[in-house]
């Protein structure tokens, strides 16, 4: 999930051959595949990076190592200056690439980190940084094809035939953007339910009863949603693993809706009665309050005993499903990613 926005893939041709002085457009071809095939070593390096480290530090090394190697690249296609026998254009198309994508690798790196630091506070800002990383990945791509259009456009002008068949760090690559893709499709879904519990374990804990009961509403359609949209959603590669966490957080939650909403309210209502019983009998002089008061408080506070016991018991077993639930999540997914990823 967090680097969709630097997925692209080199189609480029890789070669053996190492030639200044071109003879041949073969030749030409195969310099710049060679820059590329370069660079996209280390895009995989990144992304395996990201799927099999939790390491911050080799992570943004690697990414470091990404932009040095796009930067290496970008001077070395920049030196050849008559190109192949003076044509230009696809070498051209080839460094404006290079530069589009390190700069959004480079600065918009640090703006995507800094809306993710703050995404998970919000089911909006979580879609808006997705939103945001994708227009960076669009951007990427979008660059890409006409380098690839230019490349496709060379090889006509000089009869070649260019093999379509993707190198194997590109059929990584490939792979790991479905992977990631699928990840993220599914994380939304669990997100939304997610952070409205988590506003619903705030609302609580504020003992605010019309926002528990709005948050309520809210996570009760969440997972509904949820469960419904899991339905359409086919196992990655035969493996149905983030659906079924998915379903078993979501029905966790509809159940928390449906069992232990109803009995917290039901708690903190009866609290707001004694209090208002207590501040009643407090704002009358002893002469006025009735027996019949003081025996109704005396109950009610006898009562509170028995149900703070039971609201104890109750807090302790939602709360031991709920992070049941949520970690076997979050290790499905990491599990998810680390099994699909290819390592090497």
């Amino acid at each position: 999930m967090k680097l969709n926005y630097l997925t692209f893939i080199i189609f480029l041709i890789s070669s053996h051959l190492f030639a200044q002085e071109f003879k041949t457009p073969v030749d030409y071809l195969s310099y710049i595949g060679k820059e590329q095939d370069n660079i996209s070593k280390s895009m995989w390096k990144y992304t395996s990076a990201v799927a099999h480290s939790k390491n911050a530090r080799r992570i943004d090394n690697t990414r470091k190592q990404l932009i040095k190697s796009m930067q290496t690249a970008s001077k070395k296609i920049s030196d050849l200056k008559e190109g192949y026998k003076g044509d230009v254009e696809y070498q051209n198309k080839v460094i404006d690439f290079l530069s589009i994508s390190e700069k959004n690798i480079n600065e918009e790196y640090d703006k995507i980190i800094d809306m993710q630091e703050v995404a998970e506070q919000s089911y909006d800002l979580m879609e808006a940084y997705i939103m945001t990383r994708d227009k960076v990945n669009e951007k990427i791509d979008a660059e890409f094809q006409k380098v690839n259009l230019a490349q496709k456009e060379f090889a006509l002008k000089y009869h070649i035939t260019l093999s379509q068949d993707l190198s194997d760090i590109g059929q990584k690559m490939k792979i790991s953007n479905e992977v990631f893709d699928y990840h993220t499709q599914i994380y939304l879904i669990f997100f939304k339910a997610n952070i409205t519990d988590l506003n619903q374990s705030l609302s609580i804990e504020k003992k605010d009863i019309g926002a528990i009961q709005q948050n309520n509403n809210a996570l009760a359609q969440y997972a509904d949603e949820g469960l419904e949209k899991l339905k359409s959603i086919k196992p990655f590669e035969g493996d149905n693993t983030m659906v079924i966490a998915t379903k078993k957080a979501l029905e966790y939650y509809k159940k928390q809706t449906q069992q232990y909403a109803p009995k917290v309210l039901d708690f903190l209502m009866f609290n707001e009665k004694i209090d208002a019983a207590k501040k009643s009998l407090e704002s009358k002089t002893d002469n006025d309050r009735t027996k019949e008061e003081i025996d109704n408080y005396n109950a009610m506070v006898k009562q509170i005993n028995k149900e703070i016991d039971n609201y104890n018991k109750l807090n302790n077993s939602f709360l031991q499903e709920k992070n049941s639930a949520i970690d076997y999540w979050n290790v499905t997914g990491e599990n998810f990613i680390s099994s699909h990823v290819p390592a090497n």
